[in-house]
């Protein structure tokens, strides 16, 4: 996880997670979500403050949320006390077991990653899934460079192949570029079916 983005995540945790509860309700990517997923445990890997983790408990999801943040973290057990959350870094995700979760979703986290990290995350998010499972991964396109925002928080500019080809040998069951409803941004977002053993 690129340092700078994560320290202004820790820096500014509070200021991040009302901004988020502000934004429009993601709902394009619950409709998604709920078409796609299917019962079982699920990992909200960068899970922010814990807005879709809550959404998917309250669907029916057993859920854990994972993220680099600490601050974050702390934000987000305090919103949502009765949730599960636990420290993670990618692309490594270090203590989380493969093949446990049935869905694994990854919102807009890895253009935070420099682009030479984006397969290795992939594969790795694919890794955590039961066979059969499903990953919903999605980041902010960024045309042109790489570039940094105000908070200098990375966000790399990377071709999709990195994580199409990451997923060779599994199902691709979505594959587009939307407007995110939430956040009004450009967001590429890829559906993924774990092969089967």
């Amino acid at each position: 996880m690129d340092e700078s983005t994560l320290q202004a995540y820790d820096s500014e945790a509070e200021k991040f997670a009302d901004d988020w509860q502000e934004q429009a309700a993601p709902v394009d990517m619950y409709a998604l979500l709920a078409r796609y997923f299917s019962p079982g445990l699920t990992a909200d890997v960068g899970c922010g403050s814990g807005r879709d983790a809550a959404w998917l408990s309250a669907n029916g999801f057993e859920v854990i949320g994972y993220d680099a943040s600490l601050g974050l973290l702390q934000e987000a057990r305090t919103r949502h006390p009765g949730l599960r959350f636990e420290q993670a870094v990618l692309p490594e995700l270090e203590g989380i077991v493969p093949g446990g979760f049935q869905n694994v979703l990854c919102e807009t986290v890895i253009m935070h990653l420099e682009p030479e990290q984006v397969s290795q995350a992939t594969r790795r998010l694919v890794d955590m899934l039961k066979p059969g499972g499903t990953l919903f991964l999605s980041w902010r396109v960024t045309e042109g460079a790489s570039q940094r925002d105000t908070h200098q928080r990375l966000y790399s500019s990377f071709d999709k192949a990195l994580v199409l080809n990451a997923c060779i040998g599994h199902s691709i069951l979505l594959d587009q570029e939307d407007i995110n409803v939430s956040s009004g941004k450009v967001v590429h977002r890829v559906i993924v079916r774990k092969a089967s053993a």
